[in-house]
């Protein structure tokens, strides 16, 4: 039977509070991609891909890096500080990976993060448990209209104007010249690329619950993380996303401060953590660990319109002899099915669990779905009936290779 016709194009979402694992499942699909565009964020993210004997965490440049003859896009709706995006070019040309403005381009209209926004998000982020990178403050001013886009700062004349007295000035001065090569008009260069059917990755950085609009407020970052932000960050309209894919782990994590309903804490917390190594690619911080979480779940699903889901670090499970899975919330002597952004009610809500067996074989060198233990098949479509998405990518292990590929039509 031959392969159906997958999407174009593909909107790669995180359904939770980031760190589920985009990075390489958007490695994965960009071997058949054209472009990757990165639509959100600054370097608050991190996107950790292992392939070709090489770790590489990314934190502005997409993740369709590691592959030649790629497009990647730093999108209008990021924040950049010109600085780590110069690191990070440096770092990844010592890792024989060429960085030029044939493969990257830069969004003459992103903004600029610069170091009083550092220094302000230093002095106010620890109350919400940001990564103090200055980006909420860099976002800050772009809403009240006082921003500096990437086109002004490569400006020297503007840039002088505005930030000539500043003892920075001489330093980024220095960045601007450096950039310049990179920026271009990315919303001509990203609606091009779709009108001529070009296969197109939407990258999004962090996810869902900490989307600006419909996270877990104020616990949230400073962007839009949901498949909408992609329109808007790259100046597309919704009626060229063609799919939207739903990026989760097996179980859940979360950094820094705000509800957790599926917390779990003891020993077998301890295990998921260590096993799955749950601690930030950008900031080392510990992540906290629950178990899945169909209200949050469905939740993204609705919010996004997602069409199929990538579910990550299975692998981890092996040797958890009893699994939960989330499906409603005690609250009140009520019974909720579906999740709130109410902090008031999510901080009281208590979790109603169905429960699984584990199982005890090594998957991590599983090739295909019907290979996989009884229960870990059993764990994932109950997955699928409580989301009503189908899983279409299980990731068994860090490494590229450790993909399954479980429903293509989805893919490219």
């Amino acid at each position: 039977m031959a392969k159906q016709s997958g999407p174009s194009n593909i909107a790669v979402i995180g359904m939770e509070w980031g760190d589920e694992g985009k990075g390489k499942i958007i490695d994965f699909l960009a071997e058949k991609a054209d472009v990757v565009a990165r639509f959100n964020g600054g370097n608050n993210a991190g996107h950790t891909i292992e392939a070709d004997g090489k770790k590489i965490v990314l934190h502005l440049i997409p993740s369709g890096v590691m592959h030649k003859n790629k497009l990647n896009i730093v999108g209008n709706g990021l924040v950049v500080d010109p600085k780590v995006l110069l690191q990070e070019i440096k770092f990844l040309e010592k890792n024989k990976i060429r960085i030029s403005p044939e493969n990257l381009v830069i969004s003459e209209n992103a903004h600029i993060i610069l170091p009083h926004h550092i220094e302000e998000d230093r002095k106010v982020g620890g109350t919400i448990g940001t990564t103090a990178r200055g980006i909420g403050p860099a976002y800050t001013d772009k809403a009240a209209r006082i921003g500096l886009k990437v086109y002004e700062f490569v400006d020297e004349n503007i840039f002088k104007k505005r930030f000539g007295d500043e003892e920075f000035y001489q330093e980024y001065k220095n960045y601007a010249e450096a950039l310049k090569p990179y920026m271009n008009d990315t919303t001509t260069i990203i609606n091009y690329a779709i009108d001529k059917s070009k296969k197109v990755i939407f990258e999004g950085a962090q996810g869902t619950l900490l989307d600006i609009d419909h996270g877990t407020y104020p616990f949230v970052t400073s962007s839009n993380c949901t498949a909408g932000g992609a329109c808007t960050g790259l100046g597309i309209s919704p009626k060229k996303v063609q799919s939207v894919m739903g990026v989760c782990k097996a179980y859940k994590t979360r950094v820094g401060m705000g509800p957790f309903p599926t917390e779990i804490t003891g020993a077998v917390g301890e295990k998921i953590q260590k096993i799955g190594k749950e601690f930030g690619a950008t900031t080392g911080r510990q992540r906290r660990v629950g178990w899945f979480d169909a209200l949050v779940g469905k939740y993204a699903v609705m919010v996004n319109g997602i069409d199929s889901i990538a579910l990550t670090k299975l692998d981890v499970f092996t040797t958890i002899e009893k699994l939960n899975i989330c499906v409603a919330y005690k609250y009140k002597g009520n019974i909720l099915k579906n999740f709130t952004t109410n902090m008031k009610v999510l901080q009281s809500c208590q979790p109603v669990y169905e429960e699984f067996d584990g199982w005890w074989d090594d998957i991590t060198k599983v090739k295909s779905y019907d290979k996989l233990p009884n229960n870990a098949k059993k764990y994932l479509r109950r997955i699928e009936e409580l989301l009503k998405v189908p899983i279409s990518i299980v990731s068994v292990g860090p490494k590229r290779e450790q993909t399954i590929v479980a429903r293509s039509e989805f893919l490219f």
